[in-house]
């Protein structure tokens, strides 16, 4: 048994799969992967878009473009088929693809309320379902598979913002995390969640272009995340440091979940 860094935190040679990989946390995870030897698909949603971050990633290692609409059972089914055409196994599904909602409580809409819902957790449910012959396939204590999710603070408390939906469900993400985590660690799957405070994204635009400096300000670090941050984090969930740990939701967010910077 080796302990030398090299081996411990490597992940050269495993395949993996990243949902909203073309941009934001997505492309960051996708990219770390990529750079230390992992073949990786990355899917999202707008075509060109996916196969652009894929054609750029490649530069580094092995990246394929899988564009799908994974909100919808048609999407997510041949984006599964192609997926087992192409690998026997998969060694690594991190569940990013996400989408946010804001309004006022009283004029919440029905509609994005569900939209919401459907991909942040039922698609992930779902996903994960589908694909769970090629994560067990082969898997084992001594080289368990890895289910990383990507929640998000606002899971784990109160956001000031209007994002009703988005809360819920990611804080639905957190705990299907610990459920699956319980079901399948004796079949040698992880399952564990990353919940990203704010970092560089579509998603965070707007928060980002108007609130960055008091954003950065209420952070006990003093700054947002960045994509080193992301892809450090998601490498150790899928390397051999990781092996007994399962069902943990890991706030990557400078502290911010705790409390704002007291000075």
């Amino acid at each position: 048994m080796s302990f030398e860094i090299s081996s411990l935190f490597s992940v050269a040679g495993k395949t993996a799969i990243v949902t909203g990989g073309s941009r934001g946390i997505g492309k960051m995870i996708a990219q770390g992967f990529v750079e230390n030897g992992v073949k990786t698909y990355i899917s999202a949603r707008k075509a060109e878009a996916c196969v652009a971050t894929a054609e750029e990633l490649s530069e580094k290692g092995e990246c394929i473009a899988f564009p799908a609409d994974l909100s919808t059972k048609e999407g997510r089914d041949a984006f599964v088929a192609e997926i087992k055409e192409r690998e026997d196994k998969i060694d690594i599904l991190v569940n990013n693809a996400g989408a946010a909602w804001g309004a006022p409580f009283e004029e919440y809409p029905d509609e994005s309320y569900d939209k919401v819902m459907n991909i942040n957790v039922k698609a992930i449910f779902t996903l994960t379902r589908d694909l769970m012959p090629l994560l067990l396939k082969d898997a084992s204590q001594e080289n368990p598979s890895r289910v990383i999710n990507v929640g998000s603070i606002d899971g784990l408390r109160v956001s000031s913002t209007d994002n009703f939906a988005y809360g819920a469900s990611k804080a639905a993400v957190h705990f299907l995390t610990k459920n699956l985590a319980v079901r399948f660690g004796p079949k040698g799957l992880t399952v564990n969640a990353i919940a990203p405070g704010p970092f560089e994204s579509q998603m965070m635009n707007h928060m980002l272009k108007n609130f960055k400096d008091k954003i950065e300000a209420e952070n006990p670090l003093g700054r947002i995340g960045n994509p080193r941050d992301m892809a450090g984090l998601a490498i150790y969930l899928a390397s051999d440091a990781t092996k007994y740990m399962t069902g943990q939701i890991i706030a990557l967010d400078g502290g911010r979940s705790l409390g704002a910077a007291q000075k």
